[in-house]
């Protein structure tokens, strides 16, 4: 499974810090945007990793995480020259993919909370799995309709008349068939290649699977400057009431067994005195004396 994030966009709501730089830099509470999407895929195993995004903003990115070997990941950068549409991402990162499967996330979506419905799709072999979440807002997202069963019939985009409270999150999971659905997608009315298209071509080839996420998980959509400062009270208040940080890449890599207990003191080492550091001091401490 490979992981790709796309942490590009214009960003106009945003504006005018989105002028300096891409909101995936901006900070949630005591680290960048990005760190939470690329969090939840290395929680899910995954450490082949591409980032898209715009000639501005790759440098940032790859100074912040180079090609990843740190984290014992692999990661990689490929631009994205304009917002052209979520489904690009799939034929801009055909190379990348191969012949494995993929997993993508957005630059601005953060989870929180247990991660089994990621796990159920990374599970599957085949087909497409999105993801449903209630919300009370449904007209500002692509919504899923599903039927008595609970099969999922219907993907609307931003519907005036929403079937359904089920919003689907920028989290998606697909095999391999997804670059070639990509690559045969017609722009929309707004001239993007859309993800919900790529959805609904999975379903009606009846290999779309839709996994409700239960009401003990949030979901942070951050495209707007409230839902920045409620997601950095949100973890600041976590952060702060248990001690333990949330999408440190460095201690899931620990975690993880991407990297040993020595190869995590060595990224210790080379980080500048601060509270972030003092933190994995204390993951390493306490890792030591078991």
């Amino acid at each position: 499974m490979k992981g790709i994030i796309l942490a590009g966009g214009a960003g106009s709501r945003m504006y005018p810090i989105s002028q300096l730089y891409s909101k995936q830099l901006t900070l949630i509470y005591d680290k960048p945007l990005i760190y939470y999407p690329l969090s939840i895929l290395m929680l899910g195993g995954i450490k082949d990793i591409l980032i898209i995004s715009n000639q501005e903003t790759i440098p940032f990115y790859k100074k912040l995480f180079g090609d990843g070997k740190h984290l014992g990941l692999n990661i990689e950068y490929v631009l994205q020259s304009a917002p052209n549409g979520i489904a690009e991402s799939f034929i801009l990162g055909d190379k990348f993919i191969g012949n494995d499967d993929v997993t993508l996330i957005l630059g601005d979506n953060i989870f929180y909370g247990k991660l089994d419905f990621f796990q159920r799709a990374l599970e599957r072999k085949t087909g497409a799995t999105v993801f449903g979440y209630r919300v009370t807002d449904p007209e500002r997202y692509g919504i899923v309709e599903f039927d008595e069963n609970g099969k999922a019939i219907s993907i609307e985009e931003k519907p005036a008349k929403p079937k359904s409270d089920f919003a689907v999150p920028g989290l998606y999971v697909y095999d391999n068939k997804v670059v070639e659905i990509s690559k045969n997608l017609k722009p929309s009315p707004r001239g993007e290649l859309e993800i919900t298209d790529v959805n609904v071509e999975y379903m009606k080839r009846g290999e779309l699977n839709v996994e409700k996420i239960s009401r003990g998980v949030a979901w942070l959509d951050t495209g707007t400057p409230e839902s920045l400062l409620q997601a950095s009270n949100f973890f600041g208040a976590i952060e702060d009431r248990q001690g333990l940080k949330v999408a440190c890449l460095e201690e899931i890599s620990l975690h993880m067994h991407f990297i040993d207990i020595e190869q995590f003191e060595n990224v210790i080492t080379n980080m500048p005195k601060c509270a972030y550091r003092e933190y994995l001091a204390k993951i390493l401490h306490d890792r030591k004396n078991r």
